[in-house]
């Protein structure tokens, strides 16, 4: 790996490490571009598993500390992974033109449902819940505002049988990347959560095969993220167990998002 763009600190309180240590693990692995993409918080509102808004100017602050500090070792970008809510739209223009952020990931874990209420994912009570997610992720993707699309396929940790629905919200997502030429992460945290018994079979929570094998066939560009929650998983085995997947299915992984 020569670049991550999917990196978390402590903040966002599930995960391990200052922006330091990241970046000083990032180094002794050779890595040429790092990105900071902590949980967002949001202005009004607490999703949990993410910094508080308070501490917003603090994470930008620490990070452009540490991009000055080794920009003769590597290349630091800014970032937030961020949840698509279309009532905050404005906000995440304020991310990007007055907070001076480098990128916005969409990490849809939270997401507008058709009944106009806020859903977890992870909490899925049927496939036609996927179909609802998917939509959400498109509607993301069109606005522009999002430099690529974190864990697509991360519906599919839920323990729900295979069904037309599934294969509906892959479709809508994969020709959505397609039309508006967006980036999709194959996610290397999916793999180190280990091989589980799904209703489909045993394999990752994600990474899932038949997402993949859908973006394979758009040649949709794809970028490895190692989603690291502590700074030795920023290029550890289960990024080089993704990295060598991607490459056997023959995806078309680009080095990187700017």
């Amino acid at each position: 790996m020569i670049s991550n763009f999917h990196t978390h600190t402590y903040r966002c309180l599930h995960a391990f490490g200052t922006d330091e240590d990241y970046t000083a693990e990032a180094i002794k692995q050779h890595i040429k571009e790092l990105g900071f993409s902590d949980h967002a918080p949001f202005p009004d509102r607490d999703f949990g598993y993410r910094m508080q808004y308070n501490e917003l100017e603090e994470y930008i602050k620490a990070i452009e500390q540490s991009k000055e500090k080794h920009k003769e070792e590597i290349l630091i970008y800014k970032g937030l992974e961020i949840e698509y809510i279309p009532i905050y739209e404005n906000y995440y223009r304020e991310l990007l033109e007055e907070k001076g952020l480098d990128y916005l990931a969409l990490g849809e874990h939270i997401y507008m449902g058709s009944d106009g209420k806020l859903k977890n994912i992870f909490y899925a009570k049927s496939t036609e819940n996927y179909k609802e997610y998917a939509l959400s992720v498109c509607e993301a993707i069109e606005t522009g505002l999002f430099r690529y699309v974190a864990h697509p396929d991360v519906m599919f940790a839920n323990y729900l049988k295979w069904d037309s629905n599934c294969e509906k919200a892959v479709s809508l997502i994969v020709e959505c990347a397609e039309k508006n030429d967006a980036i999709l992460e194959y996610n290397a945290n999916g793999i180190r959560k280990g091989i589980e018994i799904f209703p489909d079979g045993s394999r990752y929570p994600y990474p899932h095969k038949y997402f993949w094998e859908a973006v394979k066939d758009k040649g949709i560009r794809v970028i490895i993220g190692s989603d690291c929650h502590a700074p030795e998983q920023i290029n550890d085995k289960f990024v080089k167990a993704a990295e060598n997947s991607a490459a056997k299915m023959g995806l078309n992984v680009i080095e990187s998002i700017f």
